[in-house]
């Protein structure tokens, strides 16, 4: 985990041309998406379509990456930071972050740009190839985490990849329960591997270009 400056972040939808600016608190951001190692060990299962310890977990939902932060939160002690209501509907909705938690979570949208940027005010925090597995570097396959370039901060694989699960509602008065996804993935041309560009998707939504990474409040 490494830790992430308070500050503030613009972010920007292309579809409805809205910007807007947020403050954010310090926190924690881990250096790179979960492995499936990880999630093995955390959650006892092996979800991805190819296998392999180091590379990233993907083939999980939004509602699997909070459960996994639970279950990560109770193995070491810490507060979760969700409380899952069981109320059937599995749309996300039944979900509420405790934000005095100290226990694993998702990060916010707004938290994830931020440690991506790193500063930075460009599209990338870097020369594509050298920060990010997209198709056209790929080979057109999942890799391993932390084979590229790190940003200025540490964070390895923010852009490429994988997409990544972020907390928030995408748009609920259009879209309902989506939820945001950020970063482009190693199926994804260039243009969607960009600090700035949002993508969304229903909380039980699985695929083999989507995983997380965890944070922590301080």
């Amino acid at each position: 985990m490494i830790m992430v400056p308070p500050g503030a972040v613009t972010l920007s939808d292309r579809r409805t041309q809205r910007s807007w600016t947020v403050d954010l608190a310090g926190h924690r951001l881990a250096a790179q998406p979960v492995t499936q190692a990880l999630y093995a060990k955390v959650a006892g299962e092996r979800p991805s379509a190819v296998e392999g310890d180091a590379l990233p977990v993907e083939g999980v939902s939004w509602r699997d990456a909070v459960r996994f932060c639970n279950a990560l939160s109770d193995q070491e002690g810490l507060t979760p930071a969700y409380r899952i209501r069981d109320d059937g509907e599995d749309d996300g909705e039944d979900v509420e972050w405790d934000a005095r938690a100290d226990g694993y979570r998702l990060p916010t949208e707004a938290e994830w740009e931020h440690a991506c940027r790193a500063g930075t005010t460009g599209p990338r925090y870097g020369p594509l190839d050298e920060i990010a597995w997209h198709r056209g570097n790929s080979d057109e396959r999942i890799r391993e985490v932390g084979g590229k370039r790190p940003n200025s901060w540490g964070f390895h694989d923010m852009l490429g990849n994988v997409w990544e699960w972020c907390w928030d509602f995408y748009d609920p008065e259009v879209y309902g329960s989506y939820r945001v996804l950020r970063g482009g993935g190693w199926f994804d041309e260039r243009w969607s591997c960009r600090a700035s560009v949002r993508r969304r998707s229903h909380p039980t939504f699985r695929v083999d270009d989507v995983g997380f990474r965890v944070a922590r409040s301080l």
